[in-house]
């Protein structure tokens, strides 16, 4: 995202600030909504043996209630998207840096001294819960780890905010200095520096994704900007090109057209509900959950992460058909 904002920011500059800014607005707004309609979808469910209509909360069959989940993968996106834009746009890539070295240091201030004592840092002690729940009430935050609790909540969105900024700032430095060996190095040299003072910093403020850590930010970038330096090297300098950059250039085409869909397909075969052939819990499978139980686990001989991979590698292929099909009829959605 911070890539691609390296090329879009110039076009945005030139215009008039009303303008850039609705278009900023506008672009962060949609990515925000079709995350919100995404989390609810398909808007109905299964009670007992009926579909009635899924609202903003309900309470489940064991007698829990149950929220349409606010935040996720794309509002954290649009919000990133939307601040980091922002301080490019009015500071320059300079005074964009220091504020992402001000949010970077200052989350790590409000989880230390915000957080439990003596564990500020674990989903118990997490400080952010308490301002996810305060904002959104419990029931709408994000319930895998078995609690409340959201990755990507309000409070560490704050760090992953300066990701934009870092990727603006490899994008930007790319354009300016041209396809040549001293930005390459300079790349390999950019990567190791936020690697190694993400790893030092972790020491103190641990490498965490579900907390999105300071130290996670800096690693990741780090990491994130090794592998472009990689790819760089390896299909533009030594030309290495074929069926590999192709197939994953399909998902580059249409990235958030084949995110959705990933999140509707599961979402809307689980309102099939097929017997299941063994006669135990769950009574009824989805058509994928029955695909994973038939054909998966007997293909790996009963490996469970074997048939997880075949599961995994078999969706992936799937979604990439269709984007193969979208990019061969020059079809690219975008908002």
């Amino acid at each position: 995202m911070g890539n691609a904002l390296s090329f879009v920011m110039p076009r945005l500059k030139q215009q008039d600030n009303s303008v850039a800014l609705g278009k900023i607005l506008k672009r962060s707004a949609l990515i925000f909504l079709i995350g919100f309609l995404l989390n609810w979808f398909p808007f109905i469910r299964w009670e007992h043996d009926s579909l009635v209509f899924r609202g903003w909360t309900y309470t489940n069959d064991s007698g829990v209630v149950i929220g349409v989940r606010v935040m996720g993968v794309l509002a954290r996106i649009a919000l990133c998207y939307l601040f980091g834009s922002l301080l490019v746009y009015f500071l320059g890539l300079r005074g964009a840096l220091v504020a992402s070295a001000i949010l970077l240091l200052g989350y790590w201030l409000l989880c230390y001294t915000l957080g439990a004592p003596g564990d500020p840092y674990s989903l118990s002690g997490y400080f952010g819960t308490a301002v996810d729940k305060a904002l959104f009430g419990p029931e709408h935050l994000y319930h895998g780890e078995g609690v409340a609790f959201d990755p990507e909540g309000i409070p560490s969105t704050l760090a992953a905010i300066t990701q934009p900024v870092f990727g603006y700032m490899v994008g930007w430095y790319i354009q300016q200095k041209g396809k040549n060996y001293t930005m390459l190095r300079n790349l390999v040299l950019m990567a190791l520096a936020f690697l190694v003072v993400g790893y030092a910093w972790s020491l103190a403020f641990p490498v965490n994704k579900k907390i999105w850590t300071s130290s996670f930010v800096l690693v990741s970038t780090g990491w994130a900007t090794l592998l472009l330096a990689l790819l760089v090297f390896v299909i533009e300098f030594k030309h290495l090109k074929g069926w590999g950059d192709r197939f994953f250039d399909v998902f580059g085409k249409n990235p958030l057209f084949i995110f959705v869909l990933s999140g509707v397909v599961p979402r809307l075969l689980g309102l099939i509900r097929i017997p299941n052939p063994a006669g135990a819990k769950p009574v009824y499978l989805s058509p994928l959950s029955w695909f994973f139980h038939q054909v998966c686990q007997p293909l790996s001989a009963g490996n469970g992460k074997n048939a997880s991979l075949i599961y995994a590698l078999t969706l992936v292929l799937l979604y990439w058909l269709v984007g193969y099909i979208l990019d061969k009829r020059k079809i690219y959605i975008r908002v």
